[in-house]
Parts: C-alpha cells; sequence; structure tokens
C-alpha cells in the first residue's frame, strides 16, 4: 500500500495542468476567502439575479499542509477512526474560511487578528486531531510518523503567495492521458472570484470553447492482445434526486463529509453509514438489476438567484453551495478495455474516486476534470475552465476512471494506492497491476449559455459543487464509484470487452 504510483509527466501535460491543483481527501490545502465585500455584507449572501459578480480587491489565503495523502498505512482496524478525523480537519479547515471571510471588519482593524484568532487556534485544533489519529493508529499495533504532528500547523498567505499548481508528494497524476491542454487557472487571479457571495466562480473561470486551440491528444495504439469491446450500463440520471452531502468511500460514518451534494444512481442505498451488506440490499436505477454498483458525481448547479430546496441545509447551502440543481439530460456509463492487454473482472466492493475535490489547493497530481461541449469532445477538453459552449451546444462532464488494479486490495488507506493509470502513451499498467475495465462516464447538461460582460459579471454562470474554500472551480471536479455486482455480471463484463463484443 506504500507503493509509489506516480506517473512520469510529460511537458505537455505538465503545461496543460501546470496552474491547476489536487486531491486531499482530508485536512489539506488552501483556504480561500475575498476581502473586498463589505463589512456589513453577509458571507452567505449570493449575487441577485443569473449574474454572478466579479471581485478586484486582494484575496487572504490560508494554507494548511495534507495530512490525508501521508497516511499510506492505516491499519484496517484504525481506518474508520482515521476517516473521522481526517473529516474533522475538513470541517476546521471551513469553519476557519467562513470565519476568515466574515471577520472583515475586525481583520482591517487588527493586522494580527487572522493569527490570533483563526490560524492559532486552528492550528490548536488540528494538533488534537492529529494526535487522535496517532492514537487511533498505535491502539490497534500499527506505526505513526510523529513527523506528521509539524502538518498542524497553517500559514497565511496572499494570492500571489500561492502554492496552489504545484505537483505534491509524489501522487501520481491522473489525467488518464486524455488531453494535454487546458487554460490556466492559477491563484494569481483569484482577485476575481466573485459568485456565490465571492466563493465564485468568477469570470476568469470561463472560457468560449471555439477560442480554444485542439488539445485532445491521440489515443495509444491497439496491441494484438488488446481487450476492444465495450458494456453499457444504463442507470438513469438521478431523475429521482436521490441526493446526500455524504462521502462513504472518503468519510464513512460522517454526515456531511463531503460539504457538496452528489447525485447517485445505480445503488440506492448510498450514504455514510452504508456497508457492503447495504450496497447487496440497496436496490438499483439501472435496467440491468444484477447492476447495483454505486456511481456518484457533485451536482451541477445554474447561478440564477434561485434557492434551492437545501438552502440552508449541510452541503447546500451551509456549505456555500447554493443555486439550482440541475439535471444531466444524459448519463452514459461505459466500461472500455485496455489497448495493450485483456481485462480481468473488476473485484466485489472495489472502490475507485477519480479527479480531485480540493485539486484547487492541493496540486495536479489527482486532478482528473474533463469538461467539454458537444460537438467539441474529440477536439477540445477542459480540465481547469467551465466551457461557454456556442448556441445549440450543450455542456459535457467526462470521467475516464484509473483503469489498473494492485490485484489485492478493494481499497487503500488515502482510496488512490490500490488502483493506477495506465501510461498514456503506451496504455501498459505499472509494474504489479492488473488491466480492469475502465469505468467511463459521460454527463451531458442544457445550461444557459454564460455570457461574460464588460463589467466583470457573468450571466448565467453555473459551477460544480464543492468545499467552500475551492471557490468552485471547474478543476475540482470529481466521481466516485464502488462495483458491486451478482449474477456474475463482474465476469460477464470482462468477457465481452476481452472477446471484443458492445454488450449492454
Amino acid at each position: 500500500m506504500g507503493r509509489n504510483t506516480r506517473k512520469r509527466r510529460t511537458p505537455l501535460a505538465t503545461k496543460a495542468i501546470a496552474a491547476s491543483a489536487a486531491l486531499a481527501l482530508g485536512g489539506g490545502g488552501l483556504i480561500w476567502a475575498n476581502f473586498y465585500a463589505s463589512a456589513h455584507e453577509s458571507h452567505h449572501q449570493t449575487w441577485g439575479g443569473n449574474q454572478t459578480k466579479a471581485a478586484t480587491a486582494q484575496v487572504a489565503t490560508i494554507s494548511c499542509p495534507d495530512v490525508q495523502q501521508k497516511l499510506t498505512n492505516v491499519p484496517n482496524a484504525a481506518r474508520r477512526g482515521v476517516a473521522m478525523e481526517l473529516s474533522n480537519l475538513d470541517r476546521q479547515i471551513t469553519e476557519a474560511y467562513n470565519r476568515l471571510a466574515s471577520t472583515r471588519a475586525a481583520q482591517a482593524k487588527d493586522p494580527s487578528f487572522v493569527q490570533n484568532a483563526i490560524v492559532g487556534p486552528l492550528k490548536e485544533k488540528r494538533a488534537a486531531t492529529i494526535d487522535r489519529i496517532r492514537i487511533d493508529i498505535q491502539r490497534v499495533g500499527g506505526s505513526f510518523d510523529n513527523a506528521l504532528k509539524q502538518l498542524a500547523a497553517c500559514t497565511t498567505q496572499t494570492a500571489d503567495q500561492t502554492t496552489a499548481g504545484g505537483n505534491s508528494d509524489g501522487q501520481q497524476q491522473n489525467n488518464g492521458g486524455q488531453q494535454q491542454g487546458g487554460q490556466q487557472q492559477g491563484g494569481q487571479q483569484q482577485g476575481n472570484n466573485g459568485g456565490q457571495g465571492g466563493d465564485g466562480p468568477s469570470a476568469a473561470d470561463f472560457v468560449d470553447i471555439t477560442k480554444v486551440a485542439p488539445n485532445v491528444l491521440a489515443k495509444p495504439n491497439k496491441t494484438p492482445n488488446a481487450s476492444t469491446g465495450s458494456f453499457t450500463t444504463r442507470c438513469g440520471v438521478n431523475a429521482n434526486q436521490n441526493h446526500n452531502s455524504d462521502n462513504v468511500i472518503v468519510a464513512p460514518g460522517v454526515t456531511n463529509g463531503a460539504h457538496h451534494v452528489h447525485d447517485y444512481v445505480g445503488n440506492q442505498k448510498v450514504n455514510a453509514f452504508s456497508s457492503n451488506q447495504t450496497f447487496l440490499q440497496g436496490g438499483t436505477s439501472c435496467q440491468n438489476r444484477n447492476d447495483l454498483s454505486a456511481y456518484y458525481w457533485p451536482v451541477i448547479r445554474e447561478q440564477d438567484g434561485t434557492q434551492e430546496k437545501d438552502a440552508n441545509a449541510d452541503g447546500g447551502g451551509k456549505d456555500l453551495n447554493v443555486g439550482k440543481i440541475l439535471v444531466a439530460q444524459q448519463a452514459q456509463i461505459k466500461y472500455v478495455g485496455s489497448p495493450a492487454s485483456k481485462v480481468v473482472a473488476m473485484p466485489q466492493f472495489l472502490r475507485i474516486i477519480t479527479g480531485d475535490a480540493k485539486a484547487f489547493t492541493n496540486g495536479t497530481a489527482n486532478a482528473n476534470a474533463h469538461w467539454s461541449c458537444t460537438g467539441f469532445e474529440n477536439k477540445v477538453q477542459l480540465t481547469d475552465k467551465y466551457p461557454i459552449c456556442p448556441s445549440g451546444s450543450k455542456v459535457v462532464r467526462t470521467f475516464a476512471f484509473q483503469s489498473c488494479w494492485d490485484g489485492q486490495n478493494v481499497d487503500s488507506a488515502n482510496h488512490r494506492t490500490h488502483v493506477a493509470f495506465a501510461d498514456p502513451a503506451s496504455g501498459v499498467c505499472p509494474n504489479g497491476f492488473k488491466a480492469i475495465p475502465q469505468l467511463t462516464m459521460r454527463l451531458v447538461y442544457d445550461v444557459p449559455q454564460p455570457v461574460v460582460q464588460a463589467d466583470g459579471t457573468v450571466k448565467n454562470a453555473y459551477a460544480v459543487d464543492g468545499f467552500p474554500e475551492q471557490l468552485h472551480k471547474a478543476i475540482t471536479d470529481h466521481d466516485d464509484f464502488i462495483s458491486v455486482t451478482t449474477g456474475g455480471l463482474a465476469n460477464r463484463i470482462a468477457d465481452c470487452i476481452n472477446r471484443g463484443q458492445n454488450c449492454a
């Protein structure tokens, strides 16, 4: 589980995500808050109508080291307790962000206010939480690196001092060989971060896709042993609005562990308290009743000034995710093969996270966002911008999950190292990994066309749900999956792909 799965980064791939950022599933990242609003303006205030207002003043940050990614050898018996403490670190960052953004008047009067009232207390809370993690690990005989205690301290930074965009801790780069381009989105631009009461999106987060040069890389050449088939499972678009803000993979047993709302299709009993046994009894929205897998992703909201039903709820308005939730018009879920080898069946209860819910602040190592428009998907994929599509074209989110498995574990302590991406040039899995059917998803949305106006506002803005300190950046898009099948379906999927057939 301590295997180094870092991929070789090509110059083009480096350029593509040079100013973007990747996942700290718990306890890390930069906290952002703007200071343009008046002292009497509520942090939870949203801009009226359907316009996202751009701010012009300086943005302040608090940088907290990532604890989650350092914990790669947590004993199984300690993982639930550690996950709850990592969730506490997330909650502490959210609370500090809210306090940073709601105390502008006090900060203006007292230069030491942020350090004394926010950063100092945050360090004390984090130190106590990290020590509880140590106790959880050592209680079951595990070893704890005392150097992790040094990760308690956070520092303040201005926008031009941000470390966002750097690689972190040797984690793998997750662009999956899908693209080479992308638009720059570093912290330097975040003085212009209006939107949801100052929490994004901003005018700088949108780009006219017709003005972006083609950037999609060619796919690897297929070898004679390639698995060329596909298997499509039809599970709907979550028209029944099965939503919650939990994340059973990252924060089992923690209500609102995600701090943002997910769409769920497939398994219908997925929440923070679900178990493998629950999944087997959960029912499914899929036409194939043997597909009990859980497929879930953060919702997209239209910034139209209306209040969604969760405006006063966790994951919604309380976590600064506001606006009307949009239901995808299409949700295609397809498993595809490997260009280099046959695939083995996915193991029961395999968990995979692709992309990074905190990619804006933690570097690009795990970022895997792909945004485009119908008619442009084979030419342009964006990592860190929301596309403005031409008339008649629709917004598309695509996900290409890790397609290599270590052959032993259905999860890992940081939810990353048990799976990996194949080499983007050859399609070959890293040493010690086996090719599995690659889960791909394509979500199509009909959204009003955003218009960046001369005064710095965005009419008809939309954004993905996220942790509040992530400012609703496009690069934070991510997707989650738990493989649950009955009746031999996992083997049938692999066999279909290996035979070169297209099944459904």
